[in-house]
């Protein structure tokens, strides 16, 4: 089948579409935490340990805890992840199904491209009602004997393959990770890092783009926005 040969711009998920003001991070954490202490019986302290640990090494938590201690990553999923109450911290954005709506579809192609499980990552853009505004979803797939996520080079290599792109110059890519998007960088898509204005500026960019608000999208990339 030919590939299609339109770019494709791929859009992180978590503290990307929505803000970290809305602290699902923060919620997530406490749940790991709280996983890490229930089943690998440890103290508070060296339960937040373990896990930044983890999350240094890995870009997941999850990816130490599967490794090291063989616990069920479906299972951790479902007591983490799908356990935060998401219901009652996001809501439909119409600012931001506006700005993806003002992309010209017929130019560029969008995609998710997240570190969560597919269940987090669709009730997430559900709840900010833009969940049919994306052609698909690269997920890290928990169930899979071998995780792959950001910022290893097989997880932009499974998007693209996923999305059907096949050359790195026509892979758009923002996300609120430097490490995700310098990774993206070194590979040769073009991305964009997402530091909120609230958030203090790295000392070195992580890649050429960088912006404080989503919205800042129309000025770097204005060939792929209909026209006003």
């Amino acid at each position: 089948m030919a590939l299609n040969k339109k770019p494709v711009f791929f859009f992180d998920i978590d503290n990307c579409l929505y803000p970290k003001s809305k602290r699902v991070h923060d919620h997530m954490t406490e749940l790991i935490d709280i996983y890490f202490m229930k089943h690998l019986e440890l103290s508070k302290e060296d339960a937040y340990k373990l896990h930044q640990e983890y999350y240094k090494t890995y870009g997941l938590a999850i990816e130490g805890l599967v490794r090291h201690h063989k616990i069920d990553p479906l299972e951790y999923n479902r007591q983490v992840d799908d356990a935060i109450p998401l219901e009652s911290i996001i809501s439909p954005d119409p600012a931001l199904r506006k700005l993806l709506q003002d992309i010209d579809q017929s130019k560029v192609r969008l995609w998710l491209l997240t570190n969560a499980y597919v269940t987090h990552a669709n009730r997430v853009v559900k709840l900010l009602g833009v969940e049919d505004m994306f052609e698909g979803l690269t997920f890290c797939d928990y169930a899979e004997e071998k995780m792959i996520c950001k910022p290893h080079p097989e997880m932009y290599a499974k998007a693209m393959k996923e999305a059907g792109v096949d050359e790195y110059k026509d892979c758009y890519f923002v996300d609120d990770s430097g490490l995700n998007c310098q990774k993206a960088d070194e590979l040769g898509w073009t991305a964009t890092h997402l530091v909120e204005a609230d958030e203090p500026l790295p000392a070195e960019k992580a890649c050429k783009n960088q912006i404080r608000h989503l919205e800042e999208l129309r000025a770097i990339f204005p060939q792929f926005f209909k026209s006003s």
